[in-house]
């Protein structure tokens, strides 16, 4: 499975079901029913297309347009930033201060402002843990064998990803650390979101 491959199936993912529950079983289905070694290449493209996400002017742009700062949840909205396709999730990894500018995040924020009771609040979250349990699951199934043959199979081609972060343990996001109080650092690398946050003209 090459990289186009593995982007097919995350966005056929998407178009051919309606809630983020038939989006995984869709996945896992898929998947589980194809030869062991393509569900190990998928598991070795999610996990390198996590961790092109996995910097800290990233990390700063969840921080400061979406209020948020867990690392666990850093994780999980850059799932789900890969949930949305290809081109936005190349878009904004390459340049994080577009995050800002995605129609999904001005969805959210202008949600957040008129929050209406009835919305589904599972659809609006940015966040989506489970995106990444798929191929674990499609290699157990597929196997009937413990899925931690993955990670294994994964380092045996030399690919290890920036998640889960623990800054204990020296893991944290790539990147140029910066304070995230100097409004100047700020506005010089993410300077849309800046202004959009009010802390540039």
């Amino acid at each position: 499975m090459g990289v186009d491959d593995f982007w097919d199936l995350i966005e056929r993912s998407g178009r051919e079901t309606d809630t983020r529950e038939a989006r995984l079983a869709w996945l896992v289905d898929e998947l589980s029913r194809r030869p062991v070694e393509e569900i190990v290449d998928y598991y070795i493209w999610w996990t390198t297309t996590q961790d092109r996400g996995c910097t800290i002017d990233l990390y700063a742009a969840y921080w400061f347009v979406l209020g948020l700062g867990s690392l666990d949840g850093f994780e999980y909205f850059v799932n789900w930033l890969a949930s949305l396709g290809r081109e936005t999730y190349e878009t904004v990894t390459d340049c994080p201060d577009k995050l800002i500018e995605l129609p999904q995040v001005r969805h959210l924020l202008e949600a957040e402002d008129s929050y209406v009771n009835s919305a589904p609040r599972q659809l609006t979250e940015p966040e989506f843990e489970r995106l990444a349990y798929v191929a674990y699951d499609a290699y157990e199934r597929a196997t009937g064998q413990d899925p931690d043959g993955l990670g294994e199979a994964a380092n045996a081609r030399g690919v290890s990803g920036g998640f889960p972060l623990v800054p204990a343990l020296g893991s944290v996001p790539r990147g140029e650390q910066w304070d995230f109080d100097d409004e100047g650092e700020l506005a010089r690398r993410l300077p849309r979101i800046a202004r959009a946050v009010g802390l540039a003209s």
